[in-house]
């Protein structure tokens, strides 16, 4: 059975394009086109659609407060279309926070290089966030009085299992010294946390952040699939919401203990040995590469410089990005931890580390910061 698409935008071009595209896939069926978040609404609640792409400025109604009250009264997987600006970056993000489950910019042509490729990245997205059929993962909603839940699982086997909840709740955390029940559970001393993701991750990764502490004791890369224009938008709106410092990563910059660094949009990030440090190193890359950034370019250039001293954590996303460096890592000794796919968005490269036989453990979303506390402090 084709999924059903509900094509919104309040341009008529962009509706026909859009409709064009989707229908090529003999997977994919448009069952209907809206031209504000007011129709979006009466027709996502009528036509009952599988999944629904939204252009965020419209007249009448917004995609963002559109995208709010179908998440609250018909929940379903939901596709950004937004302008490559730093306005429309923050848009974006706030969509995201709505329930909107991805994005896309809507000039087709700063994604792809090809009209084939545009066809088939679209028609692909939309394939993937159909599978979260009932729409977002719960929303963010970050608070500085309550701690993170405590995991029951002691993270010391190899082999992969999942965390289970935990109904106990711990005390806050905050910049007083982290209680000894966090101390580190394999006794490793790590040198840096990594964290890779791609769909679903900007949500993934403020539901993480945002319960660290100011004194957590590691430098911190994040690499999230982005385009150049998001990537400081999205470091600005985590460094509000979190106790740790976030930043966009800067060429030459050293690496210090508890500020996470977002890897560029467009760029590489890479990690260099100096003075017995690390340090960031940012480049162009390859033309022909999938992913700029890259989990596995940064992910293999940590491992020459931290060895096995690197927790490594894989988010949702689409593909298999981080899958190869996670082989390199795991082949040093690093741990790998995988999101699972009940929590994912999309449970693509998660899985790809898992089928790997990569990952030590597999951890929800909801216990990954706790699970990262108590293996980051030592006891």
């Amino acid at each position: 059975m084709a999924i059903k698409v509900l094509v919104v935008d309040d341009s008529s071009f962009f509706r026909r394009r859009v409709s064009e595209i989707v229908n090529q896939d003999p997977g994919l069926e448009v069952i209907g086109a809206a031209t504000n978040g007011e129709e979006a609404i009466a027709m996502a609640a009528q036509l009952r659609p599988d999944v629904i792409t939204m252009d965020v400025e419209m007249p009448i109604m917004d995609g963002i407060t559109a995208v709010r009250r179908i998440m609250a009264t018909t929940p379903v997987p939901i596709l950004m279309f937004s302008s490559l600006t730093h306005d429309g970056a923050k848009a974006t993000l706030d969509a995201l926070d709505a329930g909107a489950l991805d994005f896309l910019p809507k000039r087709f042509e700063d994604i792809a290089t090809n009209k084939q490729e545009a066809i088939t990245l679209l028609q692909n997205r939309i394939k993937g966030i159909a599978r979260r059929r009932g729409g977002s993962v719960a929303p963010v909603r970050p608070s500085s009085a309550a701690g993170p839940t405590t995991v029951r699982e002691s993270l010391v086997n190899r082999r992969p299992e999942r965390v289970p909840p935990s109904p106990v709740s711990g005390p806050a955390v905050g910049s007083a010294p982290v209680p000894k029940r966090f101390s580190n559970a394999s006794g490793k001393r790590y040198k840096a946390l990594l964290i890779g993701t791609s769909t679903g991750g900007p949500v993934a990764l403020q539901k993480v952040l945002t319960q660290l502490p100011t004194n957590y004791p590691l430098p911190i890369l994040l690499i999230q699939h982005m385009p150049a224009a998001f990537t400081p938008a999205f470091a600005s709106r985590l460094d509000g919401l979190c106790k740790i410092r976030v930043k966009e990563a800067e060429n030459g910059e050293m690496l210090q203990p508890g500020c996470a660094y977002l890897a560029p949009g467009g760029m590489q990030m890479m990690i260099e040995k100096s003075g017995g440090y690390g340090r960031i190193k940012i480049l162009a890359g390859k033309a022909d590469m999938n992913y700029k950034p890259s989990v596995d370019i940064t992910f293999a250039s940590a491992s020459k410089i931290y060895g096995g001293d690197i927790l490594a954590v894989v988010l949702t996303g689409m593909g298999a990005d981080g899958r190869e460096g996670s082989r390199m890592l795991n082949n040093l000794g690093a741990t790998i931890w995988a999101q699972d796919e009940a929590s994912c968005v999309v449970y693509g490269m998660p899985q790809a580390v898992v089928n790997a036989g990569l990952a030590s453990h597999i951890v929800g979303i909801e216990q990954m910061a706790d699970a990262i506390l108590k293996e980051s402090f030592n006891g």
